[in-house]
Protein backbone atom coordinates (compact mmCIF):
# COMPACT_ATOMS: atom_id res chain seq x y z
CA UNK A 1 0.00 0.00 0.00
CA UNK A 2 1.30 3.46 -0.92
CA UNK A 3 2.24 5.52 2.16
CA UNK A 4 0.43 8.81 2.78
CA UNK A 5 2.40 12.05 2.74
CA UNK A 6 3.43 13.48 6.10
CA UNK A 7 1.01 16.43 5.88
CA UNK A 8 -1.90 14.07 5.24
CA UNK A 9 -0.94 11.89 8.22
CA UNK A 10 -0.81 14.92 10.50
CA UNK A 11 -4.14 16.22 9.19
CA UNK A 12 -5.85 12.85 9.72
CA UNK A 13 -4.54 12.71 13.29
CA UNK A 14 -6.02 16.14 14.00
CA UNK A 15 -9.45 15.05 12.72
CA UNK A 16 -9.81 12.30 15.35
CA UNK A 17 -11.53 14.65 17.81
CA UNK A 18 -13.61 17.83 17.40
CA UNK A 19 -11.44 20.92 17.48
CA UNK A 20 -8.49 19.11 15.91
CA UNK A 21 -7.24 17.26 19.01
CA UNK A 22 -5.82 13.77 18.80
CA UNK A 23 -7.83 10.89 20.23
CA UNK A 24 -5.31 9.02 22.41
CA UNK A 25 -6.97 5.60 21.79
CA UNK A 26 -6.92 5.98 18.01
CA UNK A 27 -3.37 7.31 18.14
CA UNK A 28 -2.27 4.26 20.08
CA UNK A 29 -3.82 2.00 17.45
CA UNK A 30 -2.08 3.89 14.67
CA UNK A 31 1.23 3.58 16.50
CA UNK A 32 0.95 -0.20 16.29
CA UNK A 33 1.69 -0.04 12.56
CA UNK A 34 4.35 2.66 12.17
CA UNK A 35 5.63 3.84 8.82
CA UNK A 36 8.85 5.58 7.93
CA UNK A 37 7.04 8.91 7.75
CA UNK A 38 5.18 8.71 11.06
CA UNK A 39 7.96 10.05 13.34
CA UNK A 40 7.97 13.41 11.51
CA UNK A 41 4.17 13.53 11.56
CA UNK A 42 4.17 12.72 15.26
CA UNK A 43 6.69 15.47 16.01
CA UNK A 44 4.68 18.03 14.05
CA UNK A 45 1.50 16.91 15.74
CA UNK A 46 3.07 17.22 19.20
CA UNK A 47 4.20 20.78 18.49
CA UNK A 48 0.75 21.66 17.16
CA UNK A 49 -0.90 20.33 20.30
CA UNK A 50 1.58 22.16 22.52
CA UNK A 51 0.88 25.43 20.72
CA UNK A 52 -2.89 24.93 20.98
CA UNK A 53 -2.72 24.31 24.73
CA UNK A 54 -0.30 27.21 25.19
CA UNK A 55 -2.50 29.65 23.27
CA UNK A 56 -5.63 28.45 25.07
CA UNK A 57 -4.10 28.90 28.53
CA UNK A 58 -2.52 32.23 27.59
CA UNK A 59 -5.87 33.56 26.36
CA UNK A 60 -7.57 32.54 29.59
CA UNK A 61 -4.97 34.35 31.65
CA UNK A 62 -5.08 37.48 29.49
CA UNK A 63 -8.88 37.65 29.54
CA UNK A 64 -9.11 36.94 33.28
CA UNK A 65 -10.76 33.53 33.08
CA UNK A 66 -7.68 32.27 34.91
CA UNK A 67 -6.78 34.65 37.73
CA UNK A 68 -3.56 35.22 39.70
CA UNK A 69 -3.10 32.43 42.20
CA UNK A 70 -5.22 29.89 40.27
CA UNK A 71 -3.46 26.53 40.23
CA UNK A 72 -2.88 24.54 37.05
CA UNK A 73 -3.03 20.77 37.34
CA UNK A 74 -1.47 18.89 34.43
CA UNK A 75 -4.06 16.12 34.58
CA UNK A 76 -7.01 18.52 34.56
CA UNK A 77 -5.61 20.64 31.74
CA UNK A 78 -4.86 17.51 29.68
CA UNK A 79 -8.42 16.25 30.17
CA UNK A 80 -9.92 19.61 29.27
CA UNK A 81 -7.93 19.92 26.04
CA UNK A 82 -8.20 16.22 25.19
CA UNK A 83 -4.45 15.65 25.02
CA UNK A 84 -1.76 13.78 26.90
CA UNK A 85 0.28 15.46 29.62
CA UNK A 86 3.31 15.91 27.34
CA UNK A 87 2.03 18.92 25.34
CA UNK A 88 0.54 20.35 28.56
CA UNK A 89 3.93 20.14 30.28
CA UNK A 90 5.61 21.81 27.30
CA UNK A 91 2.98 24.57 27.18
CA UNK A 92 3.42 25.24 30.88
CA UNK A 93 7.18 25.53 30.38
CA UNK A 94 6.63 28.20 27.70
CA UNK A 95 4.17 30.15 29.87
CA UNK A 96 6.61 30.02 32.78
CA UNK A 97 9.29 31.58 30.58
CA UNK A 98 6.83 34.27 29.41
CA UNK A 99 6.02 35.20 33.00
CA UNK A 100 2.37 34.15 32.93
CA UNK A 101 2.88 31.26 35.36
CA UNK A 102 4.91 30.78 38.52
CA UNK A 103 6.31 27.56 40.00
CA UNK A 104 5.81 27.65 43.75
CA UNK A 105 7.22 24.11 43.85
CA UNK A 106 7.94 21.44 41.22
CA UNK A 107 4.32 20.25 41.51
CA UNK A 108 2.54 23.51 42.20
CA UNK A 109 2.15 25.83 39.21
CA UNK A 110 -0.05 28.92 39.59
CA UNK A 111 -1.03 31.91 37.49
CA UNK A 112 1.42 34.69 38.25
CA UNK A 113 0.18 38.15 39.19
CA UNK A 114 1.82 41.24 37.71
CA UNK A 115 3.51 43.38 40.35
CA UNK A 116 4.05 47.11 40.00
CA UNK A 117 7.72 46.41 39.26
CA UNK A 118 6.71 43.95 36.51
CA UNK A 119 4.53 46.59 34.87
CA UNK A 120 7.21 49.27 35.15
CA UNK A 121 9.80 46.92 33.64
CA UNK A 122 7.46 46.06 30.77
CA UNK A 123 6.92 49.73 29.97
CA UNK A 124 10.67 50.36 30.19
CA UNK A 125 11.14 47.71 27.52
CA UNK A 126 8.39 49.23 25.42
CA UNK A 127 10.00 52.67 25.59
CA UNK A 128 13.35 51.26 24.52
CA UNK A 129 12.11 49.01 21.72
CA UNK A 130 8.82 50.33 20.33
CA UNK A 131 10.14 53.86 19.83
CA UNK A 132 12.99 52.40 17.78
CA UNK A 133 10.51 50.18 15.89
CA UNK A 134 8.34 53.21 15.02
CA UNK A 135 11.38 55.10 13.68
CA UNK A 136 12.64 52.18 11.60
CA UNK A 137 9.13 51.35 10.31
CA UNK A 138 8.78 54.92 9.06
CA UNK A 139 12.09 54.70 7.23
CA UNK A 140 11.47 51.28 5.64
CA UNK A 141 7.72 50.77 5.10
CA UNK A 142 6.56 50.19 1.52
CA UNK A 143 3.24 51.38 0.07
CA UNK A 144 1.75 47.88 0.35
CA UNK A 145 2.86 47.56 3.96
CA UNK A 146 1.35 50.93 4.82
CA UNK A 147 -1.91 49.85 3.22
CA UNK A 148 -1.95 46.76 5.43
CA UNK A 149 -1.19 48.88 8.51
CA UNK A 150 -4.13 51.13 7.59
CA UNK A 151 -6.40 48.07 7.49
CA UNK A 152 -5.22 47.02 10.94
CA UNK A 153 -5.88 50.55 12.21
CA UNK A 154 -9.43 50.34 10.84
CA UNK A 155 -9.91 46.92 12.43
CA UNK A 156 -8.77 48.40 15.75
CA UNK A 157 -11.34 51.20 15.36
CA UNK A 158 -14.12 48.68 14.74
CA UNK A 159 -12.98 46.65 17.75
CA UNK A 160 -12.95 49.79 19.89
CA UNK A 161 -16.49 50.64 18.81
CA UNK A 162 -17.61 47.10 19.73
CA UNK A 163 -16.58 47.64 23.37
CA UNK A 164 -15.34 44.03 23.65
CA UNK A 165 -12.10 44.05 25.72
CA UNK A 166 -10.67 40.84 24.23
CA UNK A 167 -11.34 41.99 20.66
CA UNK A 168 -9.87 45.42 21.42
CA UNK A 169 -6.71 43.97 22.92
CA UNK A 170 -6.14 41.63 19.97
CA UNK A 171 -6.69 44.37 17.38
CA UNK A 172 -4.38 46.87 19.06
CA UNK A 173 -1.72 44.22 19.64
CA UNK A 174 -1.91 43.35 15.93
CA UNK A 175 -1.34 47.02 15.03
CA UNK A 176 1.76 47.20 17.25
CA UNK A 177 2.99 43.86 15.90
CA UNK A 178 2.78 45.14 12.31
CA UNK A 179 4.87 48.21 13.15
CA UNK A 180 7.44 45.87 14.66
CA UNK A 181 7.44 43.83 11.43
CA UNK A 182 7.80 46.96 9.29
CA UNK A 183 10.95 47.84 11.22
CA UNK A 184 12.68 44.97 9.41
CA UNK A 185 14.93 44.02 12.32
CA UNK A 186 14.81 40.32 13.22
CA UNK A 187 16.44 40.79 16.62
CA UNK A 188 14.00 43.58 17.48
CA UNK A 189 11.07 41.42 16.31
CA UNK A 190 12.21 38.47 18.40
CA UNK A 191 12.64 40.57 21.54
CA UNK A 192 9.34 42.41 21.20
CA UNK A 193 7.58 39.23 20.08
CA UNK A 194 8.37 37.60 23.41
CA UNK A 195 6.43 40.43 25.11
CA UNK A 196 3.31 40.30 22.94
CA UNK A 197 1.25 38.20 25.32
CA UNK A 198 1.92 40.57 28.19
CA UNK A 199 1.18 43.56 25.96
CA UNK A 200 -2.21 42.04 25.14
CA UNK A 201 -2.78 41.63 28.86
CA UNK A 202 -1.98 45.32 29.38
CA UNK A 203 -4.40 46.35 26.62
CA UNK A 204 -7.09 44.40 28.49
CA UNK A 205 -6.60 46.61 31.55
CA UNK A 206 -7.29 49.94 29.79
CA UNK A 207 -10.57 51.39 31.03
CA UNK A 208 -11.13 53.76 28.08
CA UNK A 209 -9.78 52.41 24.76
CA UNK A 210 -10.93 55.34 22.58
CA UNK A 211 -7.89 57.59 23.28
CA UNK A 212 -5.72 54.55 22.56
CA UNK A 213 -7.10 54.36 19.03
CA UNK A 214 -6.60 58.10 18.57
CA UNK A 215 -2.94 57.66 19.51
CA UNK A 216 -2.58 54.82 17.01
CA UNK A 217 -4.17 56.91 14.26
CA UNK A 218 -1.66 59.71 14.87
CA UNK A 219 1.20 57.21 14.86
CA UNK A 220 -0.01 55.72 11.58
CA UNK A 221 -0.26 59.17 9.98
CA UNK A 222 3.32 60.01 11.00
CA UNK A 223 4.63 56.70 9.61
CA UNK A 224 2.65 57.12 6.38
CA UNK A 225 4.00 60.67 5.99
CA UNK A 226 7.57 59.41 6.38
CA UNK A 227 8.18 61.59 9.44
CA UNK A 228 10.43 59.33 11.54
CA UNK A 229 11.08 61.90 14.26
CA UNK A 230 7.38 62.56 14.79
CA UNK A 231 6.60 58.82 14.76
CA UNK A 232 9.25 58.18 17.42
CA UNK A 233 8.00 61.10 19.54
CA UNK A 234 4.35 60.00 19.31
CA UNK A 235 5.31 56.43 20.15
CA UNK A 236 7.20 57.58 23.26
CA UNK A 237 4.39 59.84 24.48
CA UNK A 238 1.84 57.10 23.81
CA UNK A 239 3.79 54.59 25.91
CA UNK A 240 4.42 57.06 28.73
CA UNK A 241 0.74 57.98 28.90
CA UNK A 242 -0.39 54.35 29.07
CA UNK A 243 2.22 53.59 31.70
CA UNK A 244 0.30 56.01 33.94
CA UNK A 245 -3.06 54.56 32.87
CA UNK A 246 -1.92 51.02 33.69
CA UNK A 247 -0.51 52.00 37.08
CA UNK A 248 -3.72 53.83 37.94
CA UNK A 249 -6.02 51.00 36.87
CA UNK A 250 -3.95 48.19 38.34
CA UNK A 251 -2.60 49.79 41.50
CA UNK A 252 -4.86 52.83 42.02
CA UNK A 253 -1.82 55.06 41.63
CA UNK A 254 -2.42 58.73 40.68
CA UNK A 255 -0.71 60.22 37.60
CA UNK A 256 2.83 61.53 38.10
CA UNK A 257 1.68 65.13 37.68
CA UNK A 258 -0.79 64.69 40.54
CA UNK A 259 1.87 63.02 42.70
CA UNK A 260 4.27 65.93 42.18
CA UNK A 261 1.55 68.38 43.28
CA UNK A 262 0.92 66.32 46.42
CA UNK A 263 4.61 66.25 47.33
Amino acid sequence: MRELPVKVLVYLNFLDLPGGLVNPKKSAAADAAPTAQQPAASANGSMWLRDQVCEGLRDRIITGRLRPGDRLMEREVAEEFGVSRVPVREAIRILLSEGFLQALSPRRIVVRGMTREDVENLFDMREALEVLAARRATERATADQLQHLAKLLQAARQATMSGTPERISRANAAFHHQIMELAGNDLLSTTLGSLEGRLRWLFQQIDDPHPLWDDHRGLYEAIAAGDAERAADLSLRHIQHYREVALRVLFEEPPRSARSLQA
